[in-house]
């Protein structure tokens, strides 16, 4: 069997970490750790018993140890950002994967001498706690503080902080580390025309959206055998991963799994709960336009392994460059200012886009630490919608971009509004290949594929959610799944979206085992649909109001995660707190499945 790779025309667009550090062996990686091992013992010294006292600490001395924990963190963090990096672009090179540990392990040590201080501000009487808050000098941390308190229920004493610490480096951080070097390292068989590959997982998915069925159904068969003979590995990881988040749930006495979730993302449960059964209503523009697929198509069975098919083998390819100048284009029309952010990411080589053996699938923009900037990671094949995920990460880059300015403690934003400037992007590039495209076969092959991506980020996100949900109830009620009882839980959550218009193989229930949501971040998988319906009002909004809305939207960029979502939302007049909100957005979705009920019909 050969293990050939396959080319792209970004093959030499390797990004450039040299604003972070310039290789393992850079000995400023040691100077860093060893300079923020002592800060965070000079700050434990300093600074603990001083800040959980009768009345709450004095304004000068609160001040002055939050700005040194934002700095301190900064430089803690800094490495062990870019050992991830690193392994990621290559996560089959033993240094990389050897720097990842030791850059996490000294994390965790200095870590342990800053954990007294959440625990003691959470400690304060909220009386001398919305004092303190009040003050002037603190608003660029204010946010910050206050979410601080608001897990204040879910705390563990010191030493049991310290051991969780410690001991998640040899606990989920090890397990996370296995499944993405296992999943990176998987090779799936591809046969097509008596010749025979192994293929990686982004390569093999690849083919998934192939105008010829054949070569469809040979990847469907290959990722299914891939993760069938890795099904042991990965159930395992799977059971072990959801029993220490429920573990971690019961010891902060949180009362459901996704509790947590809902807690960092800033939303209540009631919201999720709205936005999820928003969704499910319209299971039948789904149906409606898997009809219309199956149609175009001109198959009489729609399986699971033709929904991504290209409608026509002529679509026109697009390589590197051609992808670069759309996207910058886009963003540039929006915004000279987004514009000139895109430009850097290019021309400063801060994008790895070519493909490689032991490379991380998928695509991620990682925000980084304030001093440096982001740094986006994606698989490039020279298809028109590779074009659609660089916009989407450079969303992500041009939003970090923007937040650096308030601060490492509070650029960071929720999940729910993190995805926001991604689709955001999406939005403005497929709006400009439509306008570079304008035959009306590629058009609606283009439109097609964005209402594909539409389902995939909306109906299909809540669809993992709902498996999340009874895979962790299973979990608890049932002990150690199989494979098997996994595969049908898999199954169950995507039957309704389906329904009776796309058949699922059997070979379809293994493909959970695949998704690095579930085990990166669980529960994560909701805030997609957030933010793509939030993005769908937002496109609406920006239609009606023109030029006036970007400097509203870009200084929303630019808070970051300084306050709540509702908040920073409702100053562009979004209001996610009604369940009618998510209406707005699918009754769009529902409007392009119409749009290219028409095209189909002219074409």
């Amino acid at each position: 069997m050969s293990t050939h790779s396959s080319t792209s025309s970004a093959q030499g667009v390797a990004w450039n970490l040299g604003d972070l550090y310039t290789g393992v062996n850079d000995a400023a990686i040691e100077r860093d750790l060893d300079a923020a091992l002592r800060r965070a013992q000079a700050f434990e010294s300093a600074y603990r018993g001083k800040i959980d006292v009768p009345g709450g600490p004095p304004i000068h001395t609160f001040l002055e140890a939050v700005a040194e924990l934002e700095s301190l963190s900064e430089q803690m963090d800094k490495p062990s950002v870019f050992a991830g990096l690193m392994h990621a672009a290559k996560t089959d090179d033993p240094p990389r994967g050897a720097l990842l540990a030791r850059a996490r392990e000294r994390r965790a040590l200095i870590n342990k001498h800053l954990i007294f201080f959440d625990l003691e501000w959470v400690k304060i009487e909220s009386a001398d706690a919305e004092r303190l808050l009040a003050e002037p000098s603190l608003a660029r941390y204010r946010h910050y503080l206050d979410q601080k308190r608001a897990w204040r229920p879910h705390y563990l004493s010191e030493p049991e902080e310290k051991l969780l610490e410690e001991k998640a480096i040899t606990g989920r951080a090890a397990f996370v580390r296995l499944f993405d070097e296992t999943v990176a390292s998987l090779r799936f068989p591809f046969e097509r025309d008596g010749k025979s590959e192994a293929l990686s997982l982004s390569r093999i998915n690849a083919h998934l959206y192939d105008a010829d069925r054949d070569v469809r159904r040979a990847a469907a068969e290959g990722l299914t055998t891939g993760l069938r003979d890795n099904a042991r590995l990965l159930t395992y990881l799977m059971n072990t991963l959801v029993l220490d988040h429920r573990s971690d749930c019961e010891l902060r006495r949180f009362d459901s799994p996704m509790a947590p979730r809902h807690l960092a993302n800033e939303i209540e449960a009631t919201v999720v709960d709205a936005l999820m059964t928003a969704t499910e209503r319209y299971h039948g523009t789904v149906h409606r336009y898997y009809r219309l697929k199956a149609r175009l198509l001109g198959v009489e069975t729609l399986y699971d392994y033709d929904r991504y098919a290209v409608l026509f083998a002529d679509m026109p390819p697009c390589d590197w460059t051609t992808a670069r100048s759309i996207v910058l284009e886009s963003y540039e029309a929006f915004s000279p200012r987004a514009g000139a952010i895109v430009g850097e990411f290019f021309d400063k080589n801060w994008i790895d886009a070519e493909l490689r053996d032991g490379k991380r699938g998928g695509a991620f923009s990682s925000s980084t630490v304030p001093s440096v900037h982001p740094y986006i990671l994606m698989n490039f094949t020279d298809k028109l919608r590779d074009v659609m995920t660089l916009a989407h990460e450079l969303g992500h880059g041009v939003h970090q971009y923007l937040s650096r300015g308030v601060g490492y403690l509070q650029c960071d934003t929720p999940l729910t509004t993190a995805e926001m400037a991604s689709v955001f992007g999406e939005m403005l590039t497929f709006q400009r290949l439509q306008q570079r495209y304008p035959d009306p076969r590629i058009r609606l092959a283009m439109l097609c594929g964005k209402i594909e991506d539409s389902f995939a980020t909306v109906f299909r996100q809540v669809v993992l959610t709902r498996f999340e949900q009874s895979l962790h109830r299973a979990r608890h009620e049932r002990g150690e799944l199989t494979t098997e009882q996994i595969n049908e839980l898999w199954l169950s959550a995507n039957r309704p979206m389906h329904g009776e218009v796309v058949r699922l193989t059997a070979g379809y229930g293994w493909w959970w085992s695949y998704i690095g949501h579930f085990v990166h971040v669980p529960f994560y998988c909701y805030a997609y649909a957030f933010g793509e319906l939030l993005v769908l009002a937002l496109v609406q909004k920006y239609k009606q109001e023109g030029s006036a809305f970007v400097p509203r939207y870009l200084e929303l960029l630019s808070s970051g995660g300084s306050d709540a979502p509702h908040v920073l939302l409702a100053k562009l007049g979004v209001d996610v707190t009604d369940p009618r909100f998510w209406e707005l957005g699918l009754r769009l979705l529902d409007d392009m499945v119409t749009e290219a009920e028409g095209l189909a019909g002219r074409v």
